[in-house]
Order: C-alpha cells, then sequence, then structure tokens
C-alpha cells in the first residue's frame, strides 16, 4: 500500500494548483512612489516662490515718473537708473526723528542722487551732487536738488537727461525710514571710517576704525556734511554705503537666513517708490549690478567738478567741468569703457 497522499479525498491535503497561493500570505506591499512625492513637492515650492514674488511685487510703491518731451534723448545702450534717496521722514516716529536729528520737515526733497549705468563693460555708479548747478527746465538754472522741489521726479529725470544726454529707463526712491529698515534688517553694514565723526546736525558720533553700523548711525553717515570737501565727500560716503548695504544684502548669510531676508524684502519693498512700469525683477537686477561694484567689476565716481559760485536764488553751488563731464557722459550713452582716472574699481 503506498504511503503517498491521496489527493481529492476527505482529510487529503489540498492540491496546490498552478497560481493558487496561501490565503494566510500578506500579497506583497507597493514600494514609495518618491518621484512622485518630491515632484508634488517642488510644484508647491514653486507655485510658493510664485506666490511670494507677486505679493512682494505688489508692496512696491509705484509713482508716475517718466513722460515724453521735446529733445527727450534717444534709447541709449546699456541700462540706466536715476538713484534717489528722499529725505522724507514718513515712517519715522518723534522718538526716532529725535534721536536721527532729522527734524520735523514736511515732505521730501532730494538728498541723494546717482546715476547707475549697466552694460557690457560692467556697472558704473556716478553720484550727481545735489548742488550742482544746472539748467532746470522752466525756472533757470539752479541746484540740482531744486528740480524735485519744483517738480517732483519727473522734472528731476528731465533735468539730469538734458545735462548728461542720458536717457533714463528706470526710476528708484527711498526715504529716511526705509533706508534705517534694511540696514537694521541686515543685522547692520560694516564700515571702515578713517577719521572721528561727529556732526550733531546729522546725529552721529563715530569713532575711527571698522564697526557695524546700525540703522540710525548709517543715516547719520550718509546725510553728514561734517568734512572739509562738504558734499563731495558725503556723496563719495553715500555711495560706499548703498554698495555695502546691497553687497551684505545679497550675501549667503542674508539670502539663506529667513530671520534675515523676510524682514529685509518686506521693508525693502514696502519702502522703495519706482515707476509705474518698473516690478521687483528690475529691483533684483539692480541689485546684481550694485553688488559687482563692490566686487571689484565696476566703477564708481562723482561727476568731474569744475568750480564754484553763488547766486541770490541758489545761493552756493559747485559747476561741472564740461569737458571731463563731458567725456564721462559720452562714454556711458554709447556704452564704452570709463577711464579708470574718472573713478575707482
Amino acid at each position: 500500500m503506498s504511503n503517498r497522499p491521496e489527493y481529492g479525498r476527505v482529510g487529503a491535503p489540498a492540491y496546490d494548483a498552478p497560481g493558487s497561493y496561501d490565503h494566510d500570505v500578506a500579497p506583497p506591499r507597493r514600494r514609495p512612489r518618491w518621484g512622485r512625492r518630491l515632484l508634488i513637492a517642488f510644484l508647491v515650492l514653486l507655485l510658493l516662490l510664485v506666490g511670494v514674488y507677486f505679493y512682494l511685487d505688489s508692496r512696491l510703491h509705484r509713482i508716475d515718473v517718466f513722460e515724453d518731451y521735446a529733445g527727450r534723448p534717444g534709447d541709449t545702450p546699456g541700462t540706466n537708473w536715476l538713484i534717489v534717496g528722499s529725505d522724507s521722514r514718513e515712517g519715522l516716529s518723534a522718538s526716532q526723528r529725535s534721536e536721527f536729528a532729522t527734524g520735523k520737515a514736511a515732505g521730501r526733497r532730494t538728498d541723494t542722487m546717482m546715476l547707475l549705468h549697466i552694460g557690457d563693460h560692467g556697472p558704473t555708479l556716478v553720484s550727481l551732487p545735489r548742488d550742482s548747478y544746472l539748467p532746470i527746465p522752466g525756472h533757470g538754472s539752479n541746484k540740482l536738488n531744486a528740480a524735485f522741489a519744483f517738480g517732483g521726479p519727473k522734472l528731476l529725470v528731465r533735468t539730469v537727461e538734458q545735462a548728461t544726454k542720458i536717457h533714463i529707463d528706470h526710476y528708484a526712491e527711498i526715504g529716511f525710514a526705509g533706508f534705517v529698515g534694511m540696514t537694521d534688517a541686515v543685522g547692520g553694514v560694516k564700515m571702515c571710517i578713517p577719521e572721528e565723526m561727529k556732526d550733531h546736525k546729522a546725529g552721529i558720533d563715530l569713532k575711527p576704525g571698522c564697526q557695524t553700523l546700525k540703522g540710525g548711525q548709517a543715516l547719520g553717515f550718509v546725510r553728514s556734511r561734517a568734512f572739509a570737501r562738504a558734499d563731495l565727500q558725503r556723496v563719495e560716503n553715500q555711495r560706499k554705503f548703498l554698495s555695502a548695504l546691497v553687497h551684505k544684502s545679497t550675501s549667503p548669510g542674508v539670502l539663506l537666513n529667513p530671520f534675515r531676508i523676510i524682514p529685509f524684502a518686506l521693508r525693502s519693498t514696502d519702502n522703495f517708490a519706482v515707476d509705474q512700469d518698473d516690478h521687483l525683477y528690475n529691483l533684483v537686477g539692480f541689485a546684481w549690478a550694485m553688488r559687482g561694484i563692490t566686487g571689484g567689476d565696476g566703477l564708481t565716481t562723482t561727476v568731474p567738478v569744475g568750480g564754484t559760485g553763488s547766486s541770490p536764488s541758489a545761493g552756493e553751488y559747485i559747476t561741472w567741468d564740461t569737458q571731463r563731464a563731458g567725456t564721462l557722459f559720452r562714454d556711458l550713452r554709447e556704452d564704452q569703457p570709463v577711464p579708470r582716472s574718472f573713478g575707482t574699481r
């Protein structure tokens, strides 16, 4: 008698037919679809970044700056910015106005004016001293900052364009409060002070040496005229500080630090005034060009000064060196390299 089990009989073991399986064994688990999850996470992050971009772009203050007029310079090679620092006290508390020695004047006037040219040979930043004596359309000749007082940004842009024969493409303006807020948002800016700076009108008392300037100190540093060269030294300090501020704000230590970049982005977009056609990406291009200057790829200078003078309507003023200023602006108009003799790289 065979000991082989007889399948099919009662009590006999079940026959494992081909393709059958034990119902007690769990089916194989599907592998996690990591590629799909990463794609979803990427899309969510992309949508978040797009939303943040449009939110920050919406916070920019847009004003009507540019207008066509008879004799306006045609479009020139490269990109040209007119950068204006106004003395608007809007946004400063009473205690801040007292601490920073800004006074209580209403409205806004131009305290800083710079022309930034971005071209094929690197960026060039040119200070336009506010005491420059120039023809102001419809108002005779006066100091450059009077153009802003007479007709706001439109007249200032027109005055600069006619004096330089350079077509201005973009405009950026920031007041005292925005300047202080942006400086504090990045944790202050390091500056090397060659000699003691004590100016009660600007509210500063700085010792010589390299040090980190907070918002109020930085504001006093760029406002002070307590120098033998007065406004000419001040515009040099303004260029140095603006370059250092932009360089730090675009550094990894700020860009990768949410506690730095978020307050900086909010304060800068809330306090910048730009032309109606300008957007956040235009300011990013501006910042990148300024970073190039601090990296040694550009040049900074002041319009060559020819002399001084005075008049009953304008008071004491400075004049431009017609020949050298003409050469500087011609090179910028034609997007040619500016000679090193005009400034420092």
